[in-house]
């Protein structure tokens, strides 16, 4: 179903296909029988190390690629939960989720994960932005996201959205500041916070929705608490 809305997508679609697949060797889905570490071709250490080097605030990339670097660490994750069990440290899923209307969460979880996906998109984009403009290369951002809908890991039906948006202003500084997309932010964020929230309450990582939502945030306010932080740094 979500594969047929804002969120249809070339990593959705696989996210369904994954989760129907049964164990042929034993019970439930074969999913839970995968290891849990994710392997890496590097492409999102460059993608970071970019946005570094131009000073292009990436965060949700760079929360995944820290993903991949904490599920890597299999042994050390496995001694943590003992060592932080025997400590007293419970689970809290169950008491998070108590009186929780699941249809809600639900809808609640494809909301905040259209959103988080926006901010993504938003912070890719400036990347090759702030890039395209080191470099002379006047690169046509909509033309871009033409060409990624063409075929590319990334492909989703929103990027004949993100087009628009660039053909409307090629000087748009944030997609989130498009009208439309705008609109549409302001209409998920409370299924956003509630889920990133409900998530907290859970010991539930949530990395990738966190760091977009602290983007957000941050790229809203007209004034930030920085002053304090360049005051550190005069003193």
């Amino acid at each position: 179903e979500w594969n047929r809305g804002e969120l249809e997508s070339f990593l959705v679609e696989i996210t369904s296909d994954i989760f129907r697949v049964k164990d042929d060797n034993g019970d439930g889905e074969l999913v839970d029988k995968i290891l849990d570490k994710t392997g890496m071709k590097g492409t999102g250490k460059w993608t970071v190390q970019q946005a570094a080097e131009l000073s292009v605030a990436a965060p949700t990339i760079a929360a995944s690629l820290d993903c991949r670097y904490l599920s890597g660490l299999k042994d050390e994750r496995e001694n943590a939960a003992k060592v932080l069990e025997e400590a007293g440290l419970k689970e809290e899923i169950g008491s998070a989720s108590h009186g929780v209307d699941k249809k809600r969460l639900i809808d609640d979880v494809r909301q905040a994960l259209y959103a988080s996906k926006i901010c993504s998109y938003a912070q890719g984009m400036n990347l090759l932005r702030a890039k395209s403009l080191e470099k002379g290369w006047n690169l046509d951002l909509g033309e871009m996201a033409r060409i990624w809908k063409g075929g590319c890991i990334i492909r989703a039906v929103f990027l004949d959205r993100i087009k628009k948006a660039y053909q409307r202003n090629p000087n748009l500084a944030n997609l989130v500041v498009d009208p439309d997309f705008a609109k549409e932010m302001v209409q998920r964020q409370a299924a956003w916070r509630r889920v990133v929230g409900l998530a907290i309450s859970a010991g539930i990582s949530t990395p990738g929705m966190c760091a977009s939502l602290a983007y957000f945030d941050t790229y809203r306010r007209a004034r930030l608490p920085a002053n304090l932080v360049q005051a550190q740094r005069d003193l």
